[in-house]
């Protein structure tokens, strides 16, 4: 199989004037980066997992630097996969909420949005997605295809990437059926096509510069994976609670599979513990094959592999993160502000360039990513993006710029903003029905698990990061904050 396309919004963004950094003298690095789904802090033996391990990333973390205080884009999907790909925070990026169109799709980006692969088609790069996208459907603006993407093949729509075992795929704007599965039958599992798709994409596209996002589906809810030597190893290891699974009525059916499946819904699983440790060493072992081909091919030396996922730990579908200690020291989960929800690993591996075991403590968030690739590439940054280049922090090299301020809106449940300076840390989540509004602020220095609200006790650190949370904010209609006008 082949790949291709999908994405679309609104707010138009204005054409952005460039900021022109130096070119490479020899042909820039192929770019993969994998993203995990709702993987947490804690989800990875190199940051303290304990219950299984991943090997093959960890080797990653071994042979390159690992990234102790790096920050998805947002708290859920659609939002930090648009951070990732604008180089903006979500105070500006289009997307800012997982807003469903029905039957199939998210809101889309707009046009208007300058993307990664548009970005390093300047530098010559070839460009593909696989897996996950969420940020508009077939033909759209949102399109993958329209936004920059050579290739799209996966997941065009976000809702239908909670079934591992979904009936078809996308190949761009077509639909490719995967054998055997009709929402009643289990036979072919979709992140094992996702990753045989992968595998192609870098063997097709060796002999040229190539930025390919892997954006996997493992481990979002549903719990699923296949009953193989993979499963085997953990069943009997874990006190299962069996989830009976539960009915999804703003998605139109039921969540297990059979006659009334909907795309939207999670699967009922006898032993959730075994099937999300499953889930994980596969991704793992996919991490693995990647390297492997790499190698094969001999282009190891020149190809950044970046490894980190979209969100915190979610707590769906049966899964149970305090178990696993997900969050690791972090407080909260997926659609929480406080740490264990937006800050994730960030393991970066480059052969001869980056030095080997290294550990980065210096914050730095999704929409970094954009300018970082366009310097390794050489090709010109667009003006107007939140993010800067780290690429001094991940060869060790001096002159590292940071950030004054990392800012995060969400609009979807409770409205919540959150901003970290330096090592200060405030959440500001508006009233509900259900729950007062409260402004918090942590010393993450002195407490990384946000247990102990010192604002009370720190008035003008405070209300310095009140104006940064007012600044950082550009209204969208689309996604309004209370407040906004």
């Amino acid at each position: 199989m082949k790949t291709l396309v999908g994405i679309f919004l609104l707010l138009s963004l204005v054409a952005w004037p460039l900021v022109v950094v130096a070119m490479p003298t020899s042909r820039p690095p192929n770019v993969i980066y994998i993203l995990a789904d709702d993987l947490g802090y804690g989800d990875l033996s190199c940051y303290g997992q304990k219950k299984f391990s991943t090997p093959n990333i960890d080797r990653l973390a071994r042979e390159g630097v690992r990234f102790t205080s790096f920050y998805s884009g947002s708290t859920v999907c659609a939002p930090s996969r648009s951070a990732l790909l604008t180089g903006q925070h979500t105070g500006h990026t289009p997307v800012r909420g997982n807003a469903e169109v029905f039957p199939e799709g998210q809101e889309p980006m707009p046009a208007a949005a300058i993307t990664i692969p548009e970005v390093l088609r300047g530098a010559g790069y070839v460009s593909g997605a696989i897996g996950k996208w969420g940020l508009g459907f077939v033909g759209t603006e949102g399109d993958p295809q329209a936004q920059g993407f050579d290739r799209f093949f996966g997941y065009n729509c976000q809702r239908f990437a909670h079934r591992y075992y979904p009936p078809y795929l996308w190949e761009g704007q077509r639909q490719v059926f995967l054998p055997g599965n009709d929402m009643r039958t289990k036979t072919t599992y979709a992140p094992d096509v996702l990753h045989a798709e992968t595998l192609e994409f870098i063997r097709g596209n060796r002999s040229k510069p190539f930025f390919l996002f892997v954006a996997s589906p493992i481990p979002h809810a549903e719990l699923q994976a296949p009953d193989d030597e993979i499963l085997a190893q953990f069943k009997g290891s874990f006190p299962e609670k069996p989830f009976p699974g539960r009915k999804f009525p703003e998605w139109g059916g039921a969540a297990d599979y059979g006659p009334d499946a909907s795309p939207g819904g999670y699967a009922a699983q006898a032993i959730p513990l075994a099937t999300f440790a499953a889930m994980v060493t596969r991704l793992d072992r996919q991490v693995g094959e990647i390297v492997a081909l790499l190698q094969e091919l001999g282009i190891d030396n020149n190809t950044v592999i970046m490894f980190t996922s979209d969100n915190g730990p979610h707590v769906e579908g049966g899964h149970a993160p305090d178990f696993f200690d997900s969050n690791g020291p972090l407080r909260g989960y997926k659609r929480d502000m406080y740490e264990g929800g937006i800050r994730v690993p960030l393991i970066a591996r480059w052969l001869g360039r980056i030095a080997a075991g290294r550990q980065v403590d210096t914050p730095f968030a999704v929409w970094d990513i954009l300018p970082t690739l366009a310097e390794l590439g050489g090709t010109p940054v667009p003006a107007g993006i939140d993010g800067l280049s780290f690429v001094p922090a991940l060869l060790g090299h001096p002159g590292q710029k940071e950030h004054e301020y990392f800012y995060w809106e969400f609009a979807e449940r409770r409205p919540t903003r959150a901003v970290r300076s330096g090592d200060w840390k405030a959440v500001h989540v508006y009233a509900g029905s259900d729950h007062p509004e409260t402004f918090e602020l942590f010393n993450l220095a002195t407490d990384l698990g946000e247990t102990h609200n010192v604002a009370a006790a720190e008035p003008l650190v405070a209300e310095r990061l009140r104006r940064y949370m007012a600044e950082a904010h550009r209204l969208n209609p689309r996604f309004p904050m209370p407040g906004d006008r």
